[in-house]
């Protein structure tokens, strides 16, 4: 049976190309800025790529912070992606402090300039770093992801299985058991974070080739 995939269009770029990655695996995708569409959703999820301040501006000028949280509150999943996992949290500092859609506690902030690479080579395909090689700002290209306990989102991706990101931002959830999956970069960051209904991505599953795919998957057939 063909499963329907609610999109959120709230005005980000990127979106499009979430919507055919998810299509390419077979789901029927409702790409809508409707807050009633949203309220009815079996299924949401919130791409995107931007700026933490711009997408919330999006997504109140469309009315739909308060349908996303009927929806949550009524138990359906909820995905974020890359920008849209940053919006679930509580508050974003990227130019000013900005507050979220506060599904999960914490903050949304930038990497620090001074940290250090400790395993390089796990990302961008360089070769290792020392530990006086500040980190590249924005975090782009592959590295790895690194389960925390066990979760249907995750299913059939193993320790060290590679991911695409591009963000100058990290989210800092107050609880670490929200967070699914960790990944270094010059520290563990959340990449991957879970609780309830709600399910978070920060890096881009479309560009994450079998990886990606597999985790919208298991979001599709096996989170219900």
């Amino acid at each position: 049976m063909t499963q329907t995939i609610t999109m959120i269009d709230y005005g980000a770029s990127n979106i499009r190309s979430a919507q055919k990655a998810f299509e390419y695996i077979g789901a029927d995708v409702v790409l809508t800025e409707d807050p009633e569409v949203v309220r009815r959703a079996d299924k949401l999820v919130l791409p995107g790529v931007g700026a933490f301040g711009s997408g919330m501006a999006g997504l109140n000028q469309r009315h739909l912070p308060t349908a996303i949280h009927e929806a949550v509150r009524r138990g359906i999943p909820f995905l974020g992606i890359c920008v849209g996992m940053q919006l679930m949290f509580s508050e974003g500092h990227e130019m000013g402090v900005h507050q979220g859609l506060d599904l999960l506690a914490g903050k949304v902030v930038r990497f620090p300039e001074k940290a250090v690479m400790r395993h390089a080579s796990s990302v961008n395909d360089q070769p290792p770093a020392t530990s006086h090689q500040p980190l590249k700002i924005p975090h782009m290209g592959w590295n790895q992801l690194e389960p925390a306990w066990e979760n249907p989102l995750l299913a059939g991706v193993k320790m060290g299985d590679y991911a695409y990101f591009v963000h100058s931002y990290y989210c800092d959830p107050v609880a670490a058991t929200a967070v699914l999956a960790w990944t270094d970069y010059g520290f563990p960051f959340a990449s991957v974070v879970a609780k309830d209904n709600l399910y978070g991505l920060q890096f881009h599953p479309e560009k994450s080739q079998s990886v990606g795919l597999k985790i919208l998957q298991n979001f599709m057939e096996k989170i219900v």
